[in-house]
């Protein structure tokens, strides 16, 4: 069984045992979440939401919190000597799904 959820204005898809890395949730670290914007659940008997699926939640367990990679971001304006340089990290929050309820 897998289920499709919305966090962080991302979709993703889960399936109980998954470890998925989405955008930072406000919970500690070993907290409990639960995810109730579930949009399909497929399985045996597959159900479409429409826009979301009655009933239907993902529970999940906060592993930890991080930043992503670096990423390098540049402008540059030709024949004007005009350069800057900027760097971005995305926190992230690490979460072991642990049961889909459909």
């Amino acid at each position: 069984m897998y289920a499709i959820i919305v966090t962080g204005g991302k979709q993703y898809k889960v399936a109980e045992g998954d470890s998925i890395y989405v955008e930072k949730l406000n919970a500690n670290e070993g907290d409990k979440v639960k995810f109730d914007q579930v949009v399909f659940v497929g399985g045996d008997s597959a159900k479409v939401g429409s826009p979301l699926v009655d009933g239907a939640s993902v529970e999940g367990t906060v592993d930890k919190h991080g930043r992503g990679k670096k990423i390098t971001i540049l402008r540059y304006k030709p024949k004007k000597g005009a350069r800057s340089k900027k760097g971005h990290r995305q926190p992230y929050t690490k979460v072991t799904i642990n049961s889909i309820n459909a």
